[in-house]
């Protein structure tokens, strides 16, 4: 894709507005992340925390989690989207590790794309807000504002991430992930964008 011409100075204005924003979550551990980012399909961070806090005060380890049979954890996540299927793979995830890792989470995405319910995305929001690598995930938010700042034309998340890492110094990505993320939390929502509150309306091609 061509680059747009305004991107270093959209980069450079996301990056003072959004500076002290930083992950929604909750967690305490690598593996609480990695919990808490399974759950997040499809469900918000704020009901996530929610059930997460009680969560993880009991079984806030893989060791505590695996004593958990699979309706036990469904009945501690029920109230989030998709529950059912959530369990049966945060259980998995958490066997494969004790008996695979010793307990750590692994930290290269092809080793955690190979735990069940973990695809790339979660994989890279490990990778970058777990263990501070560079790489960047595409959630609904960044999908939605990297097209409409221009930054990509991709038809699949897997697409954008691409663009977004060929446009933004590799230092950047983790930073960038929460820059896009709250960006399109607070401002460039999906049916009512806060055009006229926007710090990049002089730069965002929907508006000029």
């Amino acid at each position: 894709m061509s680059r747009p011409d305004n991107a270093a100075e959209i980069l450079q204005i996301m990056a003072k507005v959004y500076a002290n924003d930083g992950p929604a979550l909750e967690y305490a551990s690598v593996y609480q992340l990695l919990v808490a980012v399974m759950l997040s399909a499809q469900t918000n961070d704020n009901q996530v925390n929610k059930i997460t806090r009680q969560l993880f005060a009991d079984c806030g380890t893989p060791e505590a989690m695996a004593q958990l049979s699979v309706p036990e954890l469904e009945e501690r996540i029920h109230t989030c989207g998709l529950y059912k299927n959530k369990a049966k793979n945060i259980i998995a995830a958490t066997q494969l590790l004790l008996n695979e890792y010793g307990g750590q989470v692994p930290n290269t995405r092809e080793e955690l794309i190979k735990l069940p319910g973990v695809g790339r995305k979660t994989a890279n929001v490990v990778l970058s807000v777990g263990f501070g690598l560079p790489a960047l995930a595409v959630d609904t938010h960044i999908f939605r504002v990297a097209h409409r700042l221009g930054f990509s034309q991709g038809k699949t998340p897997d697409a954008v991430e691409a663009d977004l890492c060929a446009l933004i110094p590799r230092e950047d990505w983790a930073k960038a992930h929460h820059w896009f993320i709250w960006h399109g939390r607070r401002i460039c929502d999906s049916r009512r964008p806060k055009c006229s509150e926007c710090p990049l309306a002089g730069l965002c091609p929907q508006l000029i």
